[in-house]
């Protein structure tokens, strides 16, 4: 039986650092508690897996957050390193099936994160595509890390120019249902959280 592990990648929720380009337009303030709203949602849904779980703090690690889960802090240069290295750590210790998702979806659910364990039968890594052009989660049996090297990360063109590279590698990989994660007010007003934060909203107009 394969061993799973679900990797969760969380910015600490700090006053005026997390979510900076929505804080242009709501506040430092209304961003907190934007994303204080979406960490929460991806610990329910991360619950719901019956797969080992890691979380990976970016700065500082919170005990009183994310109960029965192991807890590390984010390492490496850029976004890429950070992940490389919490994907090579979690093949060192045994898993073979890794899913890594970030914290900023309203609409992550655990049958979507199922899904990406279910393709890794079939396929060697799977994303979960964002409308930005980027993915929101990532998962693979075997150490591809050339995908998080070299690679300019919040573009619109990131996951085609990774997976163009894995097509020329003849590496298999699939594709999960488009989401959006929330970056600007323009994500927000379309989400589904929009109406827990219709006062930030109206007062943007």
């Amino acid at each position: 039986m394969s061993k799973t592990l679900l990797i969760v990648f969380v910015k600490n929720i700090r006053l005026g650092k997390v979510k900076t380009r929505l804080a242009k337009t709501i506040g430092t303030e209304g961003a907190f508690h934007v994303y204080k709203h979406l960490v929460e949602i991806t610990e329910n849904v991360a619950n719901q897996i019956s797969s080992d779980k890691r979380v990976y703090f970016s700065d500082v690690i919170i005990d009183e957050k994310w109960q029965k889960t192991a807890k590390f802090i984010q390492k490496g240069g850029d976004l890429g390193e950070k992940m490389q290295n919490s994907f090579k750590k979690g093949q060192k210790d045994g898993f073979d099936k890794i899913v890594l998702i970030g914290s900023d979806l309203p609409d992550v659910s655990s049958e979507i994160i199922q899904q990406g364990f279910d393709e890794l039968n079939n396929n060697e890594v799977v994303f979960g595509p964002a409308e930005d052009g980027g993915y929101y989660l990532v998962g693979m049996t075997k150490p591809h890390f050339s995908i998080f090297k070299n690679k300019q990360w919040s573009t619109e063109t990131l996951l085609k120019e990774t997976t163009n590279e894995l097509k020329e590698k003849g590496v298999s990989f699939s594709l999960l249902k488009t989401l959006n994660d929330v970056d600007t007010i323009e994500d927000l007003k379309g989400s589904s959280i929009a109406g827990k934060f219709e006062g930030l909203i109206k007062s943007t107009l």
